[in-house]
Formats: structure tokens, C-alpha cells, sequence
């Protein structure tokens, strides 16, 4: 294996990626592959509980490989490490629904013709001044920030051109000076807990020209916010910002690979995600949002400079972050509605974002309420023996076709585990087919295996999963009760997110995590979210909207209900099936 290490560090072999790595004694294994720049798998945050983070390791090579869990093996002197095959092909879902009418052009960004006069002689009128007169004749805008490095080239731009200019403009800002006409850009973000989503907009076409996504490198923290915010509480918010905006730069550097755009023509970017996500970003410690009331350290929409936060475009570029409406109902939300046109909507409708964490939304223009659920760990395949996130080798469809189980992998290669709309599927199938009753026991012993695959369902990931889909449930029906209305009064269900997106409605309502009443009035909408990060650079007038619209959303905090627990343990049954199929 070789020497022991230096400066009284160890040495790890790193066998797949063949280098060497040099650490403290005492580290565990799953710092080591973090500190490697690995970004292992670790849903749990290293608490040992869900055995995503297994890598095999031998202390020799005449020893045999054994297979632990690296969050929970420490090291005590040098070893080789193998990480297991796990596929980074992470399904991204980049492209969502706007509401009808919202397709206007008003970019946050402008491109404007001016000219600007000459000083006469005599006269000793500056020319920035001179500038903001063009401009404001131009825009009707009064008022443009000074800037100084600008000023500094301005009067040879002048006299070059003879004070015929192109001005990129957005409120109040000049973002660059051109001497011709030339393509700008703009990049919207969608930041989740487990994957991020970008849009590259070309400003003076009106269209969208480059999409990409990848997973959240925060993940290997811990699948959930709760976790991310504990790291950040006990390590600080350094490693959790770095990485995140590393990211997001990166996505950028692909969206304008793939559209062959200068970062430095790229003049705006705007991102929502939920309020951890949000806080984090930021570098905003997120103490507020652990411990009660669990309200946001800052909810307002935010208007700063991209440079500052690691983001390689023009250097003038804003960053437009929209605004938070509680602690765990965020920006991704008032995204959402945003792009579903709330502030126009006259039908009662309910608006579910199913991802790590649950928001729901219920009510119309008229009022609208908020609340958010912990959901998600299970349907992101956290704490699921044979769970897994939505990428290649993942069952994300079962069903039942003439009495036989069926099922569907992404990539359609061998079945390497279940994602939550796998999941979903799997346990509609067993209510259907009488081998699971409404209590979520398995009547023909604790584990269900898929077919001929290795995939199995054990009591345990059931539970899970009813955990999950009771507190949705209960999340909606509450909702309904403070609205004061029925379920039935419902007239659309709009479904947001990538796990809405893939997932079967009427699995989703057999199991009672979508009221089965419903079932006929749910409408996937995409990455609503994302379509809002989007609206905010298409429309200016969209910015002021988010803002309206988060400020009049009511927040209800469940667990503060005295009925919420009753409300919950009732939801964590499955509806009564009757079916006498057998598969």
C-alpha cells in the first residue's frame, strides 16, 4: 500500500479514481470522498441510517475487499477505497407550463439605440449626464445608477461613434456600452434540494436557447434542508454556499457551451429555490429556520450583484433572487405562482411541489394559503432500502397488466432500484391487488420483491413511504378546513416539480396521497418554478408581481394545529381496495 502518509496525515488510495489522498486520523470515510471532490451519496448526512454511502475498502492487497458504510467507518491508518457504480445521469426536469397570457416580452434586459449629444461649446455638461438624458428620452426611465468605470471610457465612445451608441439597460442600470448591435443573454435557476435546473434566454430574440441541469452537490451533506441546515449550525455555511454556487457557475459555463455564448454577454440572472436552499446560497446561517418559529432571516426579493457570488458572467450582470413567504415555503413556491398566474386566478385550485420537501398551496386570486410538509426524503428514495433518485436503472413505473406485475427502468437497462414514482406505483399495484391492506401491512410477508429484478419493498419502506403521503394528505385537507371548503370545490390540481411530473395521478390518488375526489383534475405543470425564474427576466413587470404575490400568501404552520396529528395518523392509512386480482 506504501508509506503511511506525511506531516502525520494517512494515506487513502482512491482505487477508481487512482490517485492518492492524504487525511487526518479520525476523519471518516465519507469526509474523505467529500474532501476528494466525490460528491458521494450520503441522504442521511452521515448518520448512518439510510446505507447509500457503502464503499468497499482493504487495508492491503493481500486482504480480501469488505464492504462498510463510509460515513460510519473512521480512519485509523492508510486503506485503499472503492466507491461503488452509482449513475450521475440524474433525470433534471427542465421544462414546465406558464399560465395562458403570460407569454410577454419585457425583458428585464434591454438593448436600446441612443445617441448622445455633444457638449457644446461653452457649456460644461458632463457626459453621463448627457448619457441619462439620451436614456431617459429613450426609456422614460429618470433615474440610472452613476458608474464610474463606464465614465472612464465614455468620452472615447463618444467621439469614436460621434455619440451613437447601443446601451444594455436594465432598471436603472447601464450594464455595457456597444458601438453596434449585438446578442445579450440572460439565465434563469431553479436551485432544489436534490437537483438544479437552468435556462439560458436570449434576450433580444424572445426565446430560450440552452437548458441543462445536475444534481445539487449539497446532496452528500444530507438529502433533506433539515440536515444541510444542522451542517451549516455545526460547520458553518462556507462549504454549503461554495458548492452550490460552484453549481450553478458550472450549469452556466455548460448553457452557453451548448449555445456558443460569451459568459460576458450573459447581463442577468435570477434563481429561486426553497428558503434553505435560498439561505445557503446566500451564506445566510439558517438558525432561524430550526428553531421556532422557524421563520426565514430575510423574505424580501433581493436585487445584487452576480460577480459577488461566484458567478462568472458580465460583472455589471444583477442577481435577481425572488422572495421567501415562510420558512419552509420559498421562492421556488412564489415561483410557481408566478408562472400558474395566481394573481389572475379566479378557479379554487391546489398546487402541490412534491420534491424533498412538500409545499402546497390552495385558494385563487382571491385569497391563498401556504403550508409545507416534510415529505420528501421518501419519494427522493432516502430511507428506502432499494430507493434511488430518478436517474438510469431506476423503476419509475409498475402496473398491473392482465394480473401480472410490469414495470419500466429509465435508460431501460437492469433494474438497479425504485424512484419515488416507482415507488408510488409499486404500492397502488399491492393495495389493487389485495397484497397490501389499509393498515400498509404486507399480508404475504415484510418484503415484496419486484419479478426477477433485486428490487425489493420491505414493511419498513411502506411505512416510510405512509409517513410521507400522511402528511401531504393532511397538509391539503387542513388547507381545505382553513379556506373553509370542501375538497369537492377543488376545480384543478396542479402538480409541480419532477417527481409531480413523472408520477401517475391515479397511483397518486389509489394511495390517498392526492384525495381520491380529485382524481380527474390533475394537471402536471412541469418545473413551474423554474418557468417563474424565467418570467422575472421575460417580464418586468413579473418582479413586482412575485413580490405582491408572496406577501399576500397566508402561511399556515401545521404543526401549530391542535387537529394536525389527528389529521395525520387518519391520512397515514391507505384507502379501502376490494380487488380480488392476483399477481
Amino acid at each position: 500500500m506504501g508509506a503511511i502518509g506525511t506531516m502525520d496525515k494517512i494515506q487513502i488510495t482512491l482505487a477508481n479514481e487512482k490517485r492518492t489522498v492524504w487525511v487526518d486520523k479520525g476523519v471518516s470515510l465519507l469526509d474523505v470522498q467529500v474532501e476528494a471532490g466525490l460528491h458521494p451519496d450520503a441522504p442521511c448526512g452521515g448518520q448512518g441510517t439510510c446505507g447509500k454511502c457503502l464503499v468497499d475498502i482493504r487495508y492491503s492487497a493481500e486482504d480480501p475487499w469488505q464492504r462498510v458504510k463510509a460515513c460510519q467507518t473512521l480512519v485509523d491508518g492508510p486503506l485503499e477505497l472503492k466507491t461503488l457504480p452509482r449513475d450521475q445521469q440524474l433525470r433534471v426536469l427542465d421544462n414546465g407550463e406558464q399560465a395562458q397570457g403570460s407569454n410577454i416580452w419585457e425583458p428585464w434586459v434591454e438593448q436600446i439605440p441612443i445617441q448622445v449629444a455633444p457638449c457644446p461649446l461653452g457649456e460644461s455638461t458632463a457626459d453621463w449626464a448627457r448619457l441619462k438624458e439620451s436614456l431617459s428620452v429613450a426609456t422614460g426611465r429618470q433615474f440610472w445608477e452613476p458608474d464610474v468605470e463606464l465614465c472612464s471610457i465614455l468620452g472615447d465612445l463618444i467621439r469614436e461613434t460621434g455619440g451613437k451608441l447601443w446601451a444594455v439597460v436594465d432598471r436603472c442600470h447601464i450594464l455595457a456600452l456597444r458601438k453596434e448591435p449585438a446578442p445579450f443573454y440572460m439565465v434563469a435557476f431553479d436551485v432544489g434540494t436534490t437537483s438544479i435546473a437552468g435556462y439560458l434566454l436570449r434576450g433580444d430574440q424572445a426565446e430560450t436557447v440552452a437548458k441543462a441541469g445536475t444534481l445539487n452537490p449539497q446532496a452528500q451533506y444530507g438529502a433533506d434542508v433539515i440536515m444541510r441546515a444542522n451542517y451549516a449550525l455545526e460547520r458553518g455555511c462556507d462549504v454549503l454556499a461554495s458548492c452550490v454556487r460552484e453549481a450553478v457557475d458550472h450549469l452556466i459555463g455548460q448553457l452557453c457551451w451548448d449555445a456558443d455564448v460569451s459568459r460576458e454577454d450573459v447581463f442577468a440572472v435570477s434563481l429561486v429555490g426553497n428558503t434553505c436552499m435560498h439561505h445557503l446560497f446566500l451564506s445566510i446561517t439558517p438558525d432561524s429556520l430550526v428553531h421556532a418559529p422557524y421563520n426565514p432571516a430575510i423574505s424580501e426579493s433581493l436585487l445584487l450583484r452576480a460577480c459577488e457570488y461566484g458567478l462568472h458572467v458580465n460583472t455589471r450582470a444583477p442577481l435577481l433572487m425572488l422572495p421567501v413567504i415562510a420558512g419552509f415555503v420559498g421562492a421556488d413556491t412564489v415561483g410557481c405562482l408566478l408562472a400558474g398566474g395566481w394573481e389572475q386566478l379566479e378557479d379554487l385550485t391546489l398546487m402541490i411541489d412534491i420534491g424533498t420537501n412538500g409545499e402546497i398551496v390552495m385558494g385563487n386570486r382571491h385569497r391563498m394559503i401556504a403550508c409545507s410538509t416534510a415529505a420528501g426524503p421518501a419519494f427522493e428514495g432516502a430511507k428506502i432500502q432499494c430507493g434511488m433518485r430518478g436517474a438510469e436503472g431506476a423503476v419509475e413505473h409498475v402496473w398491473l397488466e392482465n394480473g401480472e406485475v410490469k414495470w419500466r427502468v429509465i435508460g431501460g437497462g437492469k433494474a438497479l432500484g425504485i424512484c419515488g414514482s416507482g415507488l408510488i406505483d409499486l404500492v397502488a399495484v399491492l393495495l389493487r391487488s389485495g397484497q397490501l391492506d389499509e393498515s400498509g401491512r404486507l399480508k404475504n410477508g415484510p418484503v415484496y420483491r419486484l419479478g426477477d429484478t433485486d428490487v425489493v419493498l420491505t414493511q419498513k419502506d411502506i411505512r416510510e413511504m405512509q409517513l410521507a403521503k400522511g402528511a401531504i394528505s393532511a397538509g391539503i385537507r387542513l388547507l381545505a378546513e382553513r379556506l373553509g371548503i370542501s375538497i369537492t370545490e377543488i376545480r384543478q390540481v396542479c402538480i409541480a416539480g419532477a417527481f409531480g411530473n413523472y408520477m401517475d395521478p391515479n397511483s397518486a390518488c389509489d394511495i390517498g396521497l392526492i384525495p381520491p375526489e380529485l382524481r380527474e383534475k390533475v394537471v402536471p405543470v412541469g418545473n413551474a418554478a423554474g418557468e417563474g425564474a424565467k418570467m422575472v427576466l421575460q417580464d418586468r413587470a413579473a418582479w413586482d408581481r412575485a413580490e405582491v404575490l408572496a406577501r399576500r400568501a397566508e402561511f399556515l404552520e401545521l404543526a401549530s394545529l391542535p387537529q394536525f396529528q389527528d389529521e395525520f395518523v387518519d391520512q397515514l392509512e391507505f384507502p379501502n381496495w376490494e380487488e380480488t386480482v392476483v399477481c
